[in-house]
């Protein structure tokens, strides 16, 4: 049985979600409830829960503040954490660049689903959650354009530099990065997610199944289709789609 907290300052949702859980799975036990950072900050001590389903927005803070005062007296949570989110387009990206899991409210049946599936997978995988310092380091900083991100593998989470992505390719609905220095890494999220991610980043997607780092774009050869040569040395096609776009992103660097 995996052991979960539930932190959210709405009673409704609180309830709610109990509901759902119990519907869609009998492996996670809620063992405590909280509606505040400091109710929050107590039940968790106290708990010591395997997962944290936590509110962003509580009535006398929010859920980052709850992480950063376990951190300053317990070090590092080792409890996995979903959080519970509006639409916020903010923390959606922050959550995203970190590789962490979200809800959003109002909770969808299907996509809770989904997460209690994800919720099964890490539980027990040991983890060095840098990427929650990634995230709360960016939340601090109230920055938009991240500079690192973390990656999830099935032997844990990687944290790279942005500007180290060299291409990513479509494997089905999963994505393998290309990176410099390192070894390339399969990632179980399609390459559409990460188009929308690292777009603003200068990345381009020139074929259905590649999205490239123009700054790594060493060559475009118009025989042969055309297609476009990495620095990797790697022989990318380009969608006849593409081709227009691309020359005028080529004159615009």
């Amino acid at each position: 049985m995996i052991t979960a907290v539930l932190i959210d300052d709405d009673k409704h949702l609180r309830e709610g979600l109990k509901a759902l859980l119990q519907r869609y799975t009998n492996e996670i036990n809620i063992i405590g409830e909280a509606e505040s950072v400091k109710t929050g900050v107590a039940t968790l001590e106290q708990l010591q829960p395997q997962v944290i389903f936590l509110d962003i927005h509580l009535s006398d803070g929010t859920g980052f503040d709850i992480l950063e005062q376990l951190a300053k007296t317990k070090g590092k949570t080792s409890a996995h954490i979903i959080f519970i989110t509006a639409h916020e387009q903010y923390a959606l990206k922050a959550f995203k660049f970190s590789a962490l899991d979200f809800i959003l409210k109002p909770v969808d049946p299907e996509e809770l689903q989904n997460t209690i599936a994800k919720i099964k997978e890490a539980v027990g995988k040991s983890n060095s959650f840098e990427h929650i310092d990634l995230l709360l380091e960016n939340i601090r900083k109230k920055v938009d354009n991240f500079k690192r991100i973390a990656l999830s593998t099935s032997d844990g989470i990687h944290l790279f530099e942005v500007s180290d992505i060299i291409r990513c390719e479509a494997k089905g609905n999963y994505t393998e990065f290309f990176i410099k220095n390192h070894k390339p890494l399969l990632i179980s999220r399609t390459l559409k997610e990460y188009e929308e991610m690292l777009t603003e980043h200068g990345f381009e997607r020139i074929h259905q199944s590649h999205l490239i780092n123009l700054s790594y774009l060493k060559s475009y050869i118009k025989s042969d289709g055309g297609y476009v040569i990495m620095a990797d040395n790697s022989n990318i096609p380009l969608a006849q789609s593409k081709k227009e776009k691309l020359q005028e992103l080529i004159k615009a660097l």
